[in-house]
């Protein structure tokens, strides 16, 4: 079995989507994937944020 994402193979990711799929069903997927999604997105906004305030104060 091939390791795919942290050490897991394709058995264990199986598992765990229909897991996935038990606990918050088909219809709510797509919008928790759209949570993470924003989630996401304002992680990396504010990281992109912090580097900005870094350099601006390295140029002081």
């Amino acid at each position: 079995m091939t390791s795919l994402i942290f050490g897991l193979g394709t058995a264990e990711i199986i598992i765990i989507l229909v897991v996935i799929v038990l606990l918050f069903g088909a219809k709510k997927i797509p919008e928790l994937m759209k949570g993470v999604g924003k989630g996401v997105r304002s992680f990396k906004e504010g990281l992109k944020e912090t580097e900005t305030e870094e350099k601006n104060e390295e140029q002081k």
